[in-house]
């Protein structure tokens, strides 16, 4: 069994990442400016976009940071996406989710320009992934994808399982594997999902996203399976410095000897998130500065 190290593979993405900025800054460039929207005050929502802002600043991003509060009309939000969608300046809009519960979601997201959407999440740069055209691929299973590929697990022809159908993790990762350039078979199953160990047991690649506490057991997993534990659970524990320990999809100690491969929680996929939002910063930059020299 090895273990996939998601910090690892995330330090090699932000150290590329902070060498080019390096050369923009070097030759008198703009550099790339990423624009964050957080709607009220919960707390693990203002503790990823701080995290969001560090890194960003860490690797010698601009960043510009918008707070509402949850009193704020939808319309006012929608309002200040596209006065970001107009502003020359910046190259990626963030919006933290989740949003508060009156507010819709959907048709807040469907505002943001596809050529500003970092987390790669809008309605038409999904449509453009499903199609197998050029997207933005959201972060997490950009991240997915990138750790797989650094360890040369293969994935064309495989037989990857995924578990869980959300808009974030279960449907663009989905999406993302069976694309032309990955070629993998991807099953994609549900809460409703009949025989699911059935299922999991025919993965090659086994990528858990449903956030259920340990769920996933060696009994879902045949020898030799590559498993990517996406779940993020506080588990209460008063022997922890914080009182609580983070745990995810998985049963590590249950299933470590007959995967082949394994991501921990935390340490795993986590980091390789925020690593991907700012690859995908660059990217949207590149594009905006590539346009820009076109027209010019």
């Amino acid at each position: 069994m090895q273990i996939l190290d998601g910090k690892l593979v995330s330090s090699l993405i932000k150290d590329d990442i902070k060498k080019t900025v390096d050369n923009l800054k070097e030759n008198n460039k703009r550099v790339p400016t990423l624009a964050t929207i957080l709607v009220g005050d919960d707390g693990a929502s203002m503790t990823y976009v701080h995290s969001k802002h560090k890194t960003a600043k860490l690797l010698g991003f601009d960043t510009k940071d918008y707070k509402l509060s949850d009193d704020e009309s939808e319309d006012k939000l929608i309002s200040l996406v596209h006065s970001l969608n107009d502003d020359k300046s910046v190259d990626a809009i963030l919006i933290q989710l989740p949003l508060p519960k009156k507010f819709n979601t959907n048709r807040v997201l469907s505002h943001i320009a596809m050529s500003k959407d970092v987390d790669g999440i809008t309605e038409n740069n999904i449509g453009h992934l499903a199609l197998d055209e050029d997207a933005v691929i959201p972060c997490t299973p950009y991240g997915i994808l990138l750790l797989l590929q650094h360890y040369n697990i293969p994935l064309e022809g495989k037989h990857v399982v995924v578990l869980g159908r959300s808009r974030i993790v279960g449907r663009p990762i989905s999406l993302l594997l069976n694309t032309n350039k990955v070629n993998a078979t991807v099953t994609c199953c549900n809460s409703r999902t009949e025989n699911l160990k059935e299922i999991t047991r025919t993965a090659d690649v086994l990528i858990s996203a449903i956030g259920r506490l340990q769920f996933i057991k060696s009994d879902f997993i045949k020898d030799g399976a590559v498993v990517v534990d996406v779940g993020i659970t506080r588990h209460p524990d008063p022997t922890a410095e914080k009182g609580y320990r983070i745990l995810g999809d998985v049963d590590f100690d249950d299933v470590k000897e007959k995967a082949s491969y394994i991501t921990p929680v935390p340490g795993g996929v986590g980091p390789l998130t925020i690593a991907c939002l700012m690859k995908n910063t660059l990217l949207l930059y590149k594009k905006h500065e590539e346009k820009s020299e076109n027209t010019n």
